[in-house]
């Protein structure tokens, strides 16, 4: 497989998972596996909740593609190559930023982050089963980029003392 065509796959992959995402979201986890995704809706004193699992799934259908398609490193090695960049990206986005599971990337400043920041909060809003709405994890309704661009950027505070940062 040449570079163009590896490139193109694995580009072709990361997109069509925010549309896998979507669909898996709104069909699936709101649907027949809500008894898992739930927890993901409620508050709950947990490090870890049932809904965590899905990464399970993701990441062996990424590994099972990189193992199978290495030899060759033919598509399916790119396509999994594809689902591993979408599935990083998910955790720093989604887990880190949105959620604060790591407290290493608190706000951010820039307009599409806080619009899918926003967005996200939006689908939060219900607890239930029905009645959320914005379940990709990218794409971002023009709604709420006009909302980001209204309110102002959070300002960094500087603190003093021993454990002060920045």
């Amino acid at each position: 497989m040449t570079t163009l065509a590896a490139v193109a796959v694995t580009t072709a992959t990361f997109l069509g998972m925010e549309f896998v995402a979507w669909f898996m979201h709104r069909f699936v986890l709101h649907g027949p596996l809500w008894f898992l995704h739930r927890s993901h809706h409620v508050r709950h004193p947990h490090r870890f909740e049932r809904n965590d699992f899905f990464f399970l799934f993701y990441g062996s259908l990424s590994m099972l593609l990189i193992i199978y398609g290495s030899d060759a490193k033919d598509f399916r090695f790119w396509m999994g190559v594809g689902i591993a960049a979408y599935g990083t990206l998910y955790f720093f986005v989604h887990d880190v930023l949105i959620h604060g599971r790591l407290r290493f990337w608190r706000k951010s400043r820039n307009t599409y982050l806080r619009a899918l920041n926003m967005a996200h909060k939006m689908h939060h809003k219900t607890t239930g089963r029905t009645g959320s709405e914005e379940f990709g994890l990218l794409w971002v309704s023009p709604k709420y980029f006009a909302l980001a661009l209204r309110k102002p950027a959070p300002t960094r505070v500087l603190r003093q003392g021993p454990n002060a940062a920045v």
